[in-house]
């Protein structure tokens, strides 16, 4: 299990960035909980969650700046595979997006980059896809301690990379 510290900087499934500013200890019941009180770096929300639940919340701590470095590898190598059906794709993506981790939320946003290079995106998916990136842009920001344009740039860079063949290849 994840123990966490003061200052840690954890991520919060759907909701990003945290960090770890007081860990307490609270009675109910007649039993005694550890609390970790962590906030939001998004919308500078206190959240705090008990001890025993976080890793079964998906609370987890940054990934590695080798980490980094994979994820933009697999952003670049261009392999997905996605569903035409809207609506299973689409519940597809929100499982994905509910685990937390940041290869599924990566393939969330490949999938979605690649299908607006076919067509439109519905509403649901642009949105879908913008808060994909915004996760994703945030946690490779504070893991490689890059600014958040340049770690955007970059992103734009590999996948336009990974997918340059796709738009050709509806113009022919």
């Amino acid at each position: 299990m994840n123990a966490f510290k003061v200052g840690d900087k954890v991520i919060y499934p759907n909701q990003g960035l945290g960090v770890i500013e007081s860990i307490q200890e609270q009675g109910y019941d007649g039993e005694r909980f550890r609390i970790y009180c962590l906030r939001i770096k998004c919308n500078n929300t206190l959240v705090m969650v008990p001890a025993t639940s976080a890793e079964e919340m998906g609370i987890r701590k940054l990934i590695s700046e080798r980490t980094v470095k994979e994820i933009f590898e697999f952003m670049r190598n261009g392999e997905i595979a996605v569903s035409m059906n809207w609506k299973g794709r689409y519940k597809e993506h929100i499982n994905l997006m509910k685990t937390g981790t940041i290869l599924d939320m990566v393939a969330v946003l490949k999938s979605l980059y690649y299908l607006s290079r076919l067509k439109p995106l519905s509403f649901r998916e642009k949105k879908m896809m913008e808060k994909a990136r915004e996760l994703i842009v945030t946690e490779l920001s504070a893991a490689a301690a890059l600014p958040l344009p340049q770690i955007e740039r970059k992103i734009a860079q590999a996948l336009s990379f990974g997918f340059k063949d796709v738009k050709a290849g509806l113009e022919a």
